[in-house]
């Protein structure tokens, strides 16, 4: 169902801002708030969502080089494994 809704330019602004701090559409984040206000449940969300929606609302508070210098990288591509 299509349908067309006249909001204030200051929710629209809201909008915005919390579907880009979420990395989803607007149209994408305004669905589903729909959803949750008549207690439908939504579509199941696919494999690994809830780890995207976690990082979508940090993404660029810390460079490269920052996480460089909180996060040792191990050169190492593979490790022996003993399975008995």
């Amino acid at each position: 169902m299509t349908i067309t809704v006249d909001i204030r330019p200051e929710v629209e602004a809201e909008l915005i801002r919390q579907a880009t701090a979420r990395g989803r559409a607007v149209e994408a984040h305004a669905a589903t708030l729909l959803e949750d206000a008549v207690h439908l449940q939504a579509e199941p969300r696919r494999t690994g969502q809830a780890l995207i929606d976690a990082c979508a609302k940090v993404r660029g508070l810390v460079t490269d080089d920052e996480i460089d210098t909180l996060f040792s990288r191990t050169p190492a591509f593979a490790r022996p494994v003993d399975f008995e």
